[in-house]
């Protein structure tokens, strides 16, 4: 098979309506092979523990609470992210005071943040530095990237003409940026969403669905325990989905 230049092969939502069907299947299959629901429950069961949960008001208050923490710690991370990387790129001493801090976040486990974090704040509050911490070294990295590899041709002409560091900072470095900062924030998404439901299944804060996960775990409840990790994963991608559009809408206004 000739591999040269061949394009990306394209998803339709047919295949993809397919695929989970596949996947649903062999979880159907898998369960009835077992035959103990404490193990692995069917499709059917998880639906129904999922269903019968829609309907009680603490499910989507830990909902609401989970979505409050985890997207405001993005935030934080994405602005700590852009500041630290801005510092770094404008002053050689922030850079060799901030440079080390940072690699050290990204370095250390997650588990070793929550636990101390636990021992630092509040239960509530853990969720949220976590989401932080995650982003942070992310948007950082990326930016330091993008910053290091930008066009140097540009540089030189707006130091020719002298556009000033505004319309420089707007028309040459931001559009060189944006890329690599957007795909930072995407890619943020998915680990801060990830280390907070961690956070929340260790530090068990009220109203929140990583307690949830760890509660069904504690009491054997393997269709809650499913039905909450499904609902995780739904929502996962209809926040990614809702961060894809803002930062597509943003992007059609810088052009």
């Amino acid at each position: 098979m000739n591999l040269i230049n061949r394009p990306m092969p394209k998803t339709t939502k047919t295949k993809t309506a397919a695929a989970a069907l596949f996947w649903v299947a062999l979880w159907f299959i898998a369960s009835w092979s077992i035959g103990k629901e404490l193990i692995l429950p069917s499709p059917l069961a998880v639906l129904k523990a999922l269903w019968g949960m829609l309907g009680q008001g603490a499910f989507w208050a830990s909902i609401g609470m989970t979505v409050l923490r985890i997207m405001a710690g993005y935030l934080i991370g994405v602005a700590a992210g852009c500041l630290i990387a801005f510092a770094c790129c404008t002053s050689g001493v922030l850079s060799a005071l901030l440079s080390p801090v940072v690699k050290t976040v990204r370095a250390t486990p997650v588990a070793s943040f929550i636990i101390l974090a636990m021992l630092w704040m509040s239960k509530g509050a853990v969720p949220m530095l976590m989401a932080a911490l995650i982003v942070t070294p992310v948007v950082w990295g990326n930016l330091i990237e993008a910053y290091s590899s930008r066009d140097m041709d540009l540089d030189e002409m707006a130091l020719a003409y002298r556009i000033g560091n505004r319309k420089w900072l707007r028309f040459v470095l931001i559009p060189q940026i944006l890329p690599s900062l957007k795909a930072a924030c995407l890619t943020g998404l998915g680990f801060a969403w990830k280390s907070g439901i961690a956070a929340e299944v260790l530090s068990q804060p009220k109203r929140a669905m990583g307690s949830n996960i760890y509660y069904s775990k504690v009491y054997l409840e393997t269709p809650e325990l499913f039905a909450w990790t499904a609902a995780v994963i739904v929502l996962s991608f209809l926040i990614e989905i809702l961060v894809r559009r803002v930062l597509k809408r943003e992007a059609g206004r810088e052009d």
